[in-house]
C-alpha cells in the first residue's frame, strides 16, 4: 500500500510538474517536430524523386545517414553543435531541429510511397490538359498522397511522442525531464517511473483513437 500512497503524495505535490510542465513541453515538441517535420519531409521527397541526379543524391545520402543512426546521436550533434554556429540557441530549439530532421527523412519515405501509390493515369490526364508538372504535382497528386499517408503521419505524431523521452538527456522540460526532477527531489523511483508509464500511455491511447477515427472517416468518404 506504500507505494501507492507515495504515488498519491507525489501527484498532490508534484502535479503540476507532470501534468502541465512535462505533458505541455512534450506536446508542443511533439507537435512542432511532426509540423515542420511534414513539411520538410515533402521537400525532400520531391528532392528524392527529382531527376537531378545532384538533389536525388544529397536527399538520399541524408536519409540514409538519419535512419542509419541513433537518434539520440543526432540529438546530440545538434545540442553540441548548433551552439557553436549560433551561440546562446536554446536547447529546446536545438533538440527540436533534430527532432524535425529525423521525423523529415522519415515522413519523406512515406509522402513517397503516398506519391508513388497515385494512379499514373492521372498525372498523364493532367499533362494532357495543359498542366505543368509543378501544377500537376501541387494540384493533382499531393492532395490525393496526402490523404492515402495521413493515418502514417498520425502514427507518425503517436511515435514521436514517445520518442520525446530522449530529449531527457538534455533536460528540456518533458515528462522524463519531469520524473528526473521529482525522483530527485523525492529519492521514489519506482513511484515516479509508475506515473510517467501512466501519463505515456494515456496520452499515446489518445492519440491512437484520434488516429482511428481518423481512418474510418478516411474509409467512410472512400
Amino acid at each position: 500500500m506504500s507505494f501507492f500512497s507515495n504515488i498519491v503524495k507525489i501527484m498532490s505535490k508534484y502535479w503540476r510538474v507532470f501534468l502541465i510542465r512535462g505533458v505541455g513541453y512534450t506536446l508542443a515538441l511533439t507537435s512542432i517536430t511532426v509540423f515542420f517535420g511534414a513539411i520538410l519531409g515533402i521537400f525532400i521527397c520531391l528532392a528524392r524523386m527529382s531527376k537531378s541526379k545532384v538533389l536525388n543524391s544529397i536527399a538520399l545520402n541524408l536519409g540514409e545517414i538519419v535512419r542509419g543512426t541513433p537518434m539520440l546521436l543526432q540529438l546530440y550533434v545538434f545540442y553540441l553543435g548548433l551552439p557553436r554556429l549560433f551561440p546562446g540557441i536554446p536547447t529546446f530549439v536545438s533538440v527540436s531541429i533534430g527532432f524535425i530532421l529525423n521525423s523529415a527523412c522519415y515522413v519523406s519515405e512515406v509522402f513517397r510511397s503516398g506519391i508513388q501509390a497515385v494512379d499514373k493515369g492521372q498525372t498523364e490526364a493532367a499533362r494532357s490538359l495543359g498542366l505543368s508538372g509543378k501544377q500537376t504535382m501541387t494540384k493533382i497528386v499531393l492532395p490525393q498522397a496526402v490523404k492515402n499517408i495521413l493515418p502514417a503521419l498520425g502514427n507518425e505524431f503517436i511515435t514521436i511522442t514517445k520518442d520525446t523521452s530522449l530529449a531527457s538527456t538534455f533536460f528540456v522540460g518533458e515528462v522524463m525531464t519531469s520524473y528526473l526532477i521529482v525522483k530527485g527531489n523525492t529519492f521514489l523511483t519506482m513511484e515516479c517511473l509508475f506515473i510517467v508509464a501512466v501519463i505515456y500511455y494515456v496520452m499515446t491511447l489518445i492519440l491512437n483513437r484520434v488516429v482511428g477515427r481518423m481512418e474510418r472517416r478516411m474509409r467512410t468518404s472512400d
